[in-house]
């Protein structure tokens, strides 16, 4: 169970001034320095606003609690139980103060002592800490209002930039795009002003054939941060909205090729989206360029997923192939990580359902090798996707293909398959690629290529 030890000058008690670490009340607390951030006076005291009797009026403390998400709050609102604001503080006879409900559950479990000085007690009862609660109260309902306050004028904000994209033009266009889109970018109620006040029209507006990049870049970044409903995903896919979106692709920053790609994506969700949106010589490119740039290599699986996507779409998927796209894939693999192998490979076994992408696959002296290595070694997913083509291309041309592949180590790869606990389809699909592959051979000569011994060791 974590324990957490304060000091004693950050302790606060029942009272008693600073003798044994207590802080005597509110106004000491915040001269002293304990409770920082509470600056012009003190909500809920007398005179400054709050309610009877200097409690501010009421909201409740867990509610401010949970909407605040504080990751930073004053040691002495921490209960040493469960290192959680305390909303009930109650002290022992030990002068230590908990939580209510944590400190019952420790004494429920048979527990007689103090759980931060491991004292015995001679006082089990528990005694209200008003003095505690007041401040925590007042410090979180402090925080609370200042955080409606800047929620309010963010939303105000929001709502005034968005009046004045409808009248500016050229250098001020684009700087109050920069601000809505920091605006949005850090603000959860600012997203909400601008698609309340019907800033998605305004700024996808923006976007046509004769849109500067610097203009569509910033529109761009601010739209993939909203939640677009179907009527607005439907106005950006008009043909020259896309086009311009797919030259920024080409031709933007890494960053503004990221919302690119991923406004793109957000695109095709919607059910009525065209696929001839997405036949695009000029856009595959240039998702084949962010997915190669070493450079930034936040863009490869935001690039390979959006491709991902494209090849579901039957009707693009000769296109993938007559960009080249396989054996740029395929030179890839090596250099990628899990997470983007699974998307890569999954493209490419996508394609082996072309008899193009089978040629391409085969005609690339890499495509063989990259996938035995696959096998077995970095997920079942990618062992399934390498199976499914090396069986495509060992169809393909048995003779060719299936001595190149024994030739790789496919032969003891797929023993370890059938042995492994792997799904029982991909054990069967391997033990008829090694029947396959082994026509070629002869028993003596097939066995000497399976390495048996080494497997088994």
């Amino acid at each position: 169970m974590p324990l957490y030890q304060p000091s004693r000058r950050q302790v606060i008690g029942g009272g008693g001034g600073y003798e044994d670490g207590h802080v005597l009340d509110l106004d000491t607390a915040v001269k002293d320095g304990v409770l920082g951030g509470l600056t012009g006076g003190i909500v809920g005291l007398p005179g400054s606003g709050g309610g009877a009797g200097g409690v501010p009026d009421k909201l409740d403390l867990r509610r401010m609690i949970e909407e605040l998400d504080l990751s930073e709050v004053p040691s002495v609102f921490i209960c040493p139980i469960s290192l959680e604001p305390m909303q009930d503080p109650v002290t022992l006879c030990t002068g230590q103060t908990y939580e209510r409900s944590n400190i019952l559950k420790w004494f429920s479990l048979g527990h007689l002592t103090c759980p931060t000085t491991m004292q015995e007690l001679w006082d089990e009862s528990v005694t209200p800490n008003r003095t505690l609660y007041h401040l925590i109260y007042t410090w979180f309902h402090h925080k609370y209002l200042l955080m409606k306050k800047r929620c309010e004028d963010v939303q105000g904000r929001a709502g005034e930039l968005i009046e004045t994209l409808k009248k500016v033009k050229g250098q001020a266009r684009v700087q109050t795009l920069k601000e809505l889109r920091q605006l949005v970018g850090a603000h959860a109620t600012a997203k909400k002003a601008v698609v309340d006040n019907g800033g998605v029209a305004v700024v996808s507006g923006l976007l046509g054939r004769f849109t500067s990049h610097a203009v569509g870049s910033e529109c761009v970044a601010i739209i993939v941060g909203l939640d677009l409903d179907s009527e607005a995903r439907k106005n950006l896919m008009q043909h020259e909205k896309v086009s311009l979106i797919v030259d920024m692709l080409n031709e933007g920053s890494i960053e503004t090729k990221i919302n690119c790609t991923r406004l793109i994506g957000m695109l095709m969700e919607e059910k009525d989206f065209r696929s001839e949106l997405i036949s695009s010589h000029s856009l595959l490119v240039g998702l084949m360029r962010l997915v190669k740039d070493r450079r930034h290599g936040n863009g490869i699986l935001p690039g390979l997923s959006l491709l991902k996507t494209i090849c579901l779409h039957k009707q693009v998927l000769s296109l993938f192939v007559s960009v080249g796209a396989v054996p740029q894939l395929v030179d890839l693999l090596p250099n990628l990580d899990s997470d983007c192998l699974e998307v890569a490979l999954f493209i490419l076994n996508t394609l082996s359902s072309l008899h193009e992408g089978k040629l391409a696959l085969k005609d690339c002296p890499n495509t063989i090798p990259n996938m035995v290595r696959f096998l077995m070694r970095v997920s079942e997913i990618c062992t399934q996707y390498s199976l499914s083509i090396l069986w495509s291309l060992c169809d393909l041309a048995p003779d060719e293909c299936s001595v190149r592949a024994v030739d790789a180590g496919l032969a003891p790869k797929l023993l370890l398959v059938i042995q492994s606990g792997c799904d029982p389809a991909l054990k069967q699909r391997s033990a008829e690629l090694l029947k396959l592959c082994s026509l070629n051979y002869s028993d003596s000569a097939f066995i000497s290529k399976c390495k048996l011994t080494r497997t088994m060791q």
